[in-house]
């Protein structure tokens, strides 16, 4: 069974930046889309990054501009880059692939702080 493990959140001012990364247990970043997800507090998780297997990419409305995804097919493992933060961009954020087809993992905790 894959395992996807999320790391590098933190807590963050306002305007700040942070670099996500999802390591998958099996080699399934090159021949799957991959995305990243959000959920705040109250809220319903939500698509905010996608990567095909060709390379192309979209962004949420809200993250468009800020937020860069990418992977290294290599290391199985997809990354986040988050720059100009902002305090609604507080959430723990997942990836999975695209549609969702594995077990969540257990998410990294990203707060920014105004």
């Amino acid at each position: 069974q894959v395992q996807l493990v999320e790391s590098g959140g933190g807590l963050v001012q306002a305007g700040g930046s942070l670099r996500l990364s999802c390591a998958a247990s099996g080699s399934i970043v090159s021949i799957n889309a991959m995305g990243w997800y959000r959920q705040a507090p109250g809220k319903q998780r939500e698509s905010v990054a996608a990567i095909t297997s060709g390379g192309s990419t979209n962004y949420a409305d809200s993250v468009k501009g800020r937020f860069t995804i990418s992977r290294d097919n290599g290391k199985n493992t997809v990354y986040l880059r988050m720059n100009s933060l902002k305090p609604e961009d507080t959430a723990v954020y997942y990836c999975n692939t695209i549609p969702t087809y594995y077990s969540w993992g257990q998410g990294t905790q990203v707060t920014v702080s105004s």
